[in-house]
């Protein structure tokens, strides 16, 4: 780990652009996995951030709607080299999953089906629940710095398995966190760092139905939809399915579901279900104009939100905040790992190939960038030999 005082220096955009790069093409398995291989490459393997400066960094990112993951990295991107960092980082994200998905969204359109890719995601899973469990390990003993921060913890996990918001679980941990370190009756309103979040959603929802699929109306639906979406790929699922299927008709619910299915088989993000939509509606500039729409939000949020961080983590009423948000994310996390878990490890062979996997992660330090690999590479060629 490197000084804190090394740190405060800059990064090369070179180095952002690589190392997000890396990740946008070995990232899958959602944004838990995703937060799993960046902590790997940015706080353990590069020491760009603390692991408190990351954890904080990913309570921002949950706090404001868009695709989290993404945010994160325009977070980091900020972080290290400014303004350039933050578009560096976030479209080197981006990029490969979105050109992917458009090569896919070209030969459905061409072929009228999708690849098929069971046998490298049935390895694969398994190695992403290994590397989310490293990571969740190491934050926790970040996080989890008292009895009572287990104890929000525990509480979150709670709520959050009985179907309470993830948003309001997450203001709920702050909550609680500060309460147990301050009397409320010694808060001073106007002293408290914190700002409530606002989204758009009130004005741009109201986008009118229209006959034709045109890129302008395209792009507003998206940008609605990255602006005011908190939750996970069933949440973005009910919001595509609102616009695309019922309201404007523009799609069928089966080429909704292949979009679904595209964006959480490839690596990244699986806002890029909207670069599969928008090749479909109106080829290339259609997947360009759609994942603009979705992922602008995200850049914009970020941009105002960042500066922000370092005066609330200075605040003291603030700071306690943080810490409550960041339990409640990482059982938030931990509550996902568990859903992925049971349907990633369905056998011996998953079972085995997750503990191989944490073993090498955990006791020899093998990059996860290679598990991915390898474990792709054996599915798709175990897939292969199948009758």
């Amino acid at each position: 780990m490197r000084s804190s005082a090394a740190l405060q220096d800059k990064v090369p955009l070179k180095s952002i652009a690589l190392v997000f790069l890396k990740l946008g093409t070995i990232a899958f398995g959602g944004p838990a996995a995703h937060i799993a291989l960046m902590e790997e490459e940015v706080v353990r393997k590069r020491g760009w951030l603390t692991e408190q400066e990351f954890l904080d960094y990913w309570s921002a990112a949950n706090l404001i709607p868009g695709p989290n993951s993404t945010e994160m990295a325009i977070h980091i991107g900020h972080r290290k080299a400014g303004w350039r960092g933050l578009l560096t980082a976030g479209a080197c994200f981006i990029l490969p999953a979105a050109s992917l998905v458009t090569l896919i969204a070209w030969a459905y359109v061409r072929f009228g089906t999708l690849p098929q890719v069971e046998g490298l995601l049935y390895a694969v899973k398994p190695v992403v629940i290994a590397v989310v469990l490293q990571a969740l390990w190491k934050l926790g003993r970040s996080a989890i710095k008292s009895k009572w921060l287990a104890a929000v913890a525990a509480i979150a996990g709670l709520l959050i398995v009985t179907g309470t918001n993830e948003l309001l679980v997450l203001l709920a941990g702050g909550a609680l966190a500060l309460a147990v370190k301050i009397k409320l009756s010694q808060l001073r309103p106007h002293r408290v760092l914190w700002v409530p979040l606002l989204t758009l959603s009130q004005g741009m929802s109201a986008i009118p139905a229209l006959d034709g699929v045109g890129l302008w109306p395209m792009f507003l639906i998206f940008a609605k939809i990255g602006s005011v979406l908190f939750g996970s790929g069933y949440v973005l699922l009910a919001f595509l399915r609102a616009d695309f299927v019922e309201r404007h008709h523009w799609l069928t619910s089966q080429q909704l579901l292949d979009a679904v299915a595209v964006g959480q088989f490839t690596p990244g993000p699986v806002f890029t279900t909207a670069t599969f939509i928008g090749y479909v509606l109106h080829g290339g500039k259609g997947a360009l104009v759609a994942t603009l729409g979705i992922f602008l939000p995200a850049f914009l949020f970020v941009a105002v939100t960042a500066p922000l961080l370092p005066k609330l983590r200075a605040s003291r009423t603030a700071g306690h905040i943080l810490d409550g948000v960041n339990v409640a994310s990482l059982a938030l996390m931990g509550v996902v790992t568990w859903q992925l878990g049971r349907a990633a490890i369905v056998d011996g062979p998953t079972l085995l190939i997750a503990v191989a996997s944490a073993v090498l992660l955990l006791t020899l330090r093998v990059n996860s960038a290679w598990l991915v690999i390898a474990a792709g590479a054996l599915g798709w060629l175990g897939q292969g030999r199948q009758p």
